[in-house]
Order: structure tokens, then C-alpha cells, then sequence
């Protein structure tokens, strides 16, 4: 049923692997932008609410395949950033990158909003009263309980995430879907064998993912 691998055409743990780096990398950067994002929708500035709220609303409506491909063409092909990259595998791939990030960064900032929303308010006023800036207070008082109530959110948008890496093959990242599209072209007479290969791939990778950060949501749930 899956004879087409013995013959060491297609390198299976290698795109396996680029997927596993895509969603790592940009999993640590839409951490990092969602949270500066959420911070800037709940602060007192009224220029950074209003750039956080439209970029939101705006990004999170646009296709991820839109975004990604934009990145290389805007960016990349007529701007010609290169993002450090050596040659242009590695200009795809963190081309990729930005674009997911800039794309899932919307979803962490509003299920990180979500958690900001139930800290109880007399906890930041008090803080306040103590002379803490807003700053202080969302850092040390607000966000801890925000990232321990919105766990299995976040676990969420980052099996969301894991498979929206699939969208980097539009510009040629040599991950997953783009080898399992030169499979189904090449093993026309073994289509099912490829889907359920790569189906049962995603689920390795996902299904983990979800049980262990479940599990850690149940052990860092804020009593209330």
C-alpha cells in the first residue's frame, strides 16, 4: 500500500520536520505579537487601541493564503527584503513565518483578551493605589492570570496554527502539503494510501499537542 516510499523518492521526515519548525517558530512569534497586540487593545493610549482593534479586525478577515503570498510578492519579489535568508528556500520560510505570525498573532491577542476580561478589576485598581504604572500592572498582575485562564484556548489556535502551515506551500516551503501534492501527481494509482499518510501526520503532530496542553489548562486554571 505505501510501497512509493521504499524507493527513497520522497523525503517524508524532512517535510514532516520543516512543518514542525514553521509552527514552532511561528507559534513563539504570534506568542510574542499577540500579547504586545492584546496589551495595546487594553491600554490607555488611545492611538495604540485604535492600531490594535483595526489591525485585528482587519487581518484576522483576511485569507492566511492572501497574507502569505503578499509577504513574498510585496515583500520579497518587488520590495526584495530577504529577511537574512541565504538563498531563496530560506527567504520562503521565513517569509512564511512572518505571514502566519502577523495572521495568527490576531487569534492568540482576542482568546488572550478574553483571559484579561476576567481578572477582576479591583485587582488592577489596587495595584494602581499602590503606585504601579499600567505597565507593571498589566505585566505583573493581569497577564499571569490571563495566560492561565486562556490555556486551552491558546492550545487551540496552536493546533489551528499547525495545520495552517500548509499554506506556506503557496510560495514554494518545502513542507508537508507541497510534497504531498508532488506525491498525488506522481501516485495517481495510490491516491488514498497519500491522503490517509499525510492525514495520520497531522494527527501525530496535533493530537499531543492538544492532550498535554488540556492536561496543563486543568493544572493552572485559576480558582475563583
Amino acid at each position: 500500500m505505501f510501497d512509493f516510499l521504499d524507493s527513497g523518492q520522497y523525503d517524508l521526515l524532512g517535510a514532516f520536520w520543516t512543518t514542525v519548525q514553521l509552527a514552532f517558530y511561528s507559534a513563539v512569534g504570534s506568542l510574542i505579537w499577540g500579547t504586545l497586540l492584546a496589551g495595546m487593545r487594553v491600554g490607555p493610549v488611545p492611538m495604540m487601541r485604535a492600531f490594535g482593534t483595526a489591525y485585528v479586525n482587519v487581518v484576522r478577515n483576511i485569507p492566511l493564503t492572501v497574507i502569505v503570498v503578499a509577504c513574498s510578492l510585496c515583500l520579497f519579489q518587488t520590495l526584495g527584503f530577504e529577511l537574512g535568508g541565504d538563498n531563496s528556500k530560506d527567504t520562503g520560510f521565513r517569509l512564511a513565518v512572518l505571514g502566519l505570525i502577523a495572521y495568527t498573532g490576531t487569534f492568540v491577542c482576542e482568546a488572550l483578551r478574553s483571559g484579561i476580561n476576567t481578572v477582576p478589576v479591583g485587582q488592577a485598581e489596587a495595584a494602581r493605589a499602590l503606585g504601579l504604572s499600567f505597565f507593571q500592572v498589566l505585566t505583573l498582575i493581569v497577564l499571569p492570570q490571563a495566560f492561565r485562564s486562556v490555556v486551552a484556548p491558546l492550545a487551540n489556535v496552536l493546533i489551528a496554527l499547525t495545520k495552517n502551515t500548509t499554506v506556506a506551500a503557496a510560495i514554494g516551503v518545502a513542507e508537508a502539503s507541497l510534497l504531498m501534492k508532488e506525491m498525488v501527481e506522481n501516485e495517481a494509482q495510490a491516491l488514498f494510501a497519500v491522503f490517509a499518510l499525510f492525514a495520520f501526520g497531522f494527527i501525530v503532530l496535533t493530537l499531543p499537542t492538544g492532550l498535554i496542553l488540556g492536561w496543563v489548562a486543568k493544572r493552572v486554571a485559576v480558582k475563583r
